[in-house]
C-alpha cells in the first residue's frame, strides 16, 4: 500500500516503507526511546528491538481523510516519563511528515511495547 499526496500538479504515491523510515528516524531521535518494537510481539518476538531495516514492522501507516494516521511501537528505558516520550514523539513525528512529505499528519498513536532496563555507565 502506498500513500497518495494530492498536489494541484497531480498525485504523488509514497511507499509506506518510506513513511515508516521517517518516522523511524524520528522515534530514533528521541531521548527515552531504546528502540522501534514490532507491533506482532508474538511472532517477532518479545521486547524485540528492531534494526533500521525493519522499522516498518513496528509502524502502521494509514490515511484518513486526507490526512496520515500513524501507529508506532516502541521500548522505553527503565525510569524514563514514559508520557514525556510519548509526548516528543509525536511532535516529532507529526513535524517531520509534514515538512518532509508537505502532508497534514492527522493521529499520532504511540504504544509502549516494553520497558528495558539500561546500563548504568560509570
Amino acid at each position: 500500500m502506498a500513500v497518495t499526496i494530492k498536489t494541484k500538479h497531480g498525485e504523488i504515491e509514497i511507499s509506506t516503507n518510506t513513511v515508516a523510515t521517517i518516522v523511524g528516524g524520528a522515534a530514533s531521535d528521541i531521548y527515552g526511546i531504546v528502540g522501534m518494537a514490532s507491533k506482532n510481539q508474538l511472532r517477532d518476538g518479545m521486547n524485540t528491538i528492531l534494526n533500521r531495516e525493519d522499522f516498518s514492522r513496528g509502524i502502521v501507516i494509514h490515511q484518513e481523510d486526507g490526512k496520515l494516521a500513524v501507529d508506532v511501537y516502541i521500548i522505553v528505558g527503565y525510569g524514563i516519563k514514559i508520557s514525556e516520550v510519548a509526548k516528543n514523539l509525536k511532535e516529532k513525528v507529526k513535524y517531520n511528515l509534514e515538512t518532509m512529505l508537505g502532508t497534514p499528519a492527522g493521529t499520532v498513536n504511540v504504544y509502549v511495547q516494553g520497558i528495558k532496563v539500561l546500563d548504568d555507565i560509570e
